[in-house]
């Protein structure tokens, strides 16, 4: 435990601040993952629905990616590298289909 006062007040800000982004670094990775499944359910069966469904997916992947960034949660060569991973799956997943 933290002696003085000013270091037990930061200690509480750094668990809390972790806390936080924590809770973003889960949301981001629950978002890509259901991307992700949504993504194998086009490649299995390619309908425009399914297309429409993987991309409303990926925008709501990248909002929330930008978002941490913007944040300072993620850094940002993180967050390009996720979202050009997000991209890559959906057009190898489109390239047999075309």
């Amino acid at each position: 435990m933290a002696n003085i006062k000013s270091a037990a007040k930061r200690a509480e800000v750094a668990e809390r601040n972790r806390q936080r982004n924590k809770s973003h670094k889960s949301a981001i990775g629950t978002l890509m993952k259901k991307y992700f499944g949504a993504v194998s359910e086009y490649a299995a069966n390619p309908t425009p629905e399914a297309l429409a469904a993987a991309q409303d997916r990926m925008n709501l992947a990248y909002s929330k990616i930008d978002k941490a960034v913007k944040k300072g949660i993620l850094h940002r060569n993180t967050g390009d590298r996720r979202k050009a991973r997000l991209a890559a799956a959906l057009k190898q997943a489109a390239a047999p289909a075309a």
